[in-house]
């Protein structure tokens, strides 16, 4: 019994994994759509790409943030949500030290995306929100998926909030 009730507690903090489109979240709910930007304003490669041709805010959003990061919180381990739909929102999170490998290693930042998903996290338990994203921070970021899953457990689905990672075909 104890075995049982270990197993399922164990699958209900993991992560969904699904074949198909992050920007195309499926599901009930109110939905929260995930993803890793830069902290020097650059947009135009990677997933940025596919949430452009879907929807326009969230580049609009991310383009003012960073032209006012004077006066605003834009900086490494901030979020922005943007509602793109009724049900739908774009998590800008600026996991990311600019765009290219240096001596300091891939331009991910592991401490930054854990302190935006805990943000992310309490907007998606307020909202009664599930979070989807790609695998992020591992593509042009240069991350390793086995960390940043760890990340998404322990910031989101061990506070109980739904996670799916979406892989194209």
């Amino acid at each position: 019994m104890v075995h049982e009730e270990r197993s399922i507690m164990a699958a209900a903090l993991s992560i969904e994994y699904r074949v198909g489109d992050a920007t195309r979240p499926t599901g009930d709910g109110p939905k929260v759509v995930a993803h890793i930007c830069n902290d020097i304003g650059a947009w135009g490669k990677g997933f940025v790409l596919a949430l452009s041709k879907r929807w326009t805010e969230p580049e609009a959003v991310y383009r003012r943030w960073f032209a006012d990061r004077a006066t605003n919180d834009f900086r490494l381990g901030s979020v922005r949500l943007v509602q793109v739909e009724p049900d739908i929102w774009v998590a800008n999170i600026i996991g990311q030290r600019g765009i290219r490998r240096g001596s300091g290693g891939p331009p991910v930042r592991y401490d930054a995306i854990e302190e935006a998903l805990s943000t992310v996290a309490d907007q998606a338990r307020t909202a009664g929100a599930s979070v989807h994203m790609p695998r992020i921070g591992c593509g042009l970021a240069g991350g390793d998926w086995k960390i940043i899953a760890a990340i998404v457990e322990r910031k989101l689905s061990a506070t109980h909030v739904p996670v799916v990672v979406y892989d194209l075909p």
